[in-house]
């Protein structure tokens, strides 16, 4: 089994609905965003997906969000844009994407150093040309 891994960054601002504390004020985070895909194949160059192509799934997601106000977007008109909210939005977009012999297994997004979310995209939900 093969893991890998490709990190991005993004500036967003958003602020909680039905919640009582100073986060359902107006601010803003540097989120740092792990996502992981997982695979047995791999391709006659070794790889089981180009990191290329996953940064370029993953930008054509966070182009989105980057430098906006998450409640503002039609992702978040109804759904407060928790950290574990956000991650599943990128943790689904990605599975819905054609990979080649890997699969979306979670997706990591931090708001700050020492707190984050983790999505485990449910297998049923992300493209699986391995069986895993």
């Amino acid at each position: 089994m093969f893991e890998l891994v490709v990190e991005k960054t993004i500036a967003a601002a958003h602020y909680l609905r039905d919640y009582n504390g100073p986060c359902e004020r107006l601010h803003g985070h540097n989120y740092r965003i792990l996502v992981f895909l997982r695979g047995e194949q791999l391709d006659e160059s070794g790889m089981m997906e180009d990191f290329g192509d996953i940064k370029k799934a993953l930008n054509a997601i966070l182009d989105r969000l980057d430098h906006y106000c998450l409640n503002d977007l039609p992702e978040f008109a109804q759904l407060s844009p928790s950290t574990e909210n956000i991650a599943r939005l990128i943790g689904d977009g990605l599975a819905a994407h054609p990979w080649q012999r890997g699969r979306v297994d979670r997706v990591q997004v931090w708001e700050t150093p020492t707190q984050g979310a983790t999505y485990f995209v449910p297998q049923s939900k992300s493209t699986d040309n391995n069986s895993i």
